[in-house]
């Protein structure tokens, strides 16, 4: 939904990717990139081949490098060749993780190989005609270290399924067992849910944050108002 919001916004005249650079978080290892289940295959065809960015401005991982960790190192280094990452935006699955920053992910990691969870293989099955001896068991990820030096960073979470894990980021004690929570730490970091995302919220916590909301929207009335006047 996001890259259709994008692409609208791209065909309106209101934004322009020409100048924009991306790194995407992370691959399967062992997928082709014209594989319909690789991210490099659902990027091109849901959103780089529908802007004007510039092909080589566009950094995947290849799950097919002959040298994994040489991959992992080029891609952190390009990274860093460009002064960092300005701005991050992901999800969250159901048991926290963010990119393939498994339970248990190092919170002082960088790109690197990684081993899928039981669980998000199970979950990712359902991409791969719910076979699980067709799922993939390793990608290569972003790791927790990287996604923090961003300047900002945005997570998207959807449905009370991933409830937990926003509650985990949010009251939850900051843990590797819960990578969400490692956000806690960055200085610029948004989390963006709807309301069943926010099933296991506290009410206070819930009130806490609406207030803020309504506070900073007085602020911005009133900036606007003396900008008027």
């Amino acid at each position: 939904l996001m890259y259709q919001e994008l692409i609208k916004l791209y065909h309106s005249g209101k934004v322009s990717f020409k100048y924009v650079v991306t790194f995407n978080m992370d691959e399967y290892v062992g997928l082709v990139k014209s594989h319909p289940q690789s991210y490099n295959f659902y990027m091109w065809n849901n959103f780089f081949n529908h802007i004007d960015i510039e092909p080589e401005s566009v950094n995947m991982l290849d799950g097919l490098a002959k040298n994994l960790d040489a991959e992992c190192k080029r891609f952190e280094d390009k990274i860093n060749n460009y002064g960092g990452i300005n701005l991050i935006i992901g999800g969250v699955g159901e048991d926290g993780h963010i990119a393939f920053n498994e339970p248990g992910s190092s919170l002082n990691s960088i790109t690197r190989i990684k081993k899928l969870n039981y669980s998000t293989v199970l979950a990712n099955s359902r991409f791969f005609d719910n076979d699980i001896n067709q799922t993939p068991r390793l990608a290569l990820t972003m790791g927790l270290k990287t996604i923090l030096s961003a300047k900002e960073v945005i997570i998207l979470a959807q449905g009370v399924v991933k409830s937990n894990a926003v509650y985990q980021a949010i009251e939850g004690a900051v843990s590797s067992m819960y990578p969400i929570t490692v956000l806690q730490m960055h200085p610029n970091a948004l989390l963006l849910c709807d309301e069943y995302a926010s099933y296991e919220l506290k009410l206070k916590t819930i009130k806490y944050y609406s207030d803020l909301d309504d506070e900073y929207s007085s602020i911005n009335k009133l900036l606007i108002l003396k900008d008027n006047n």
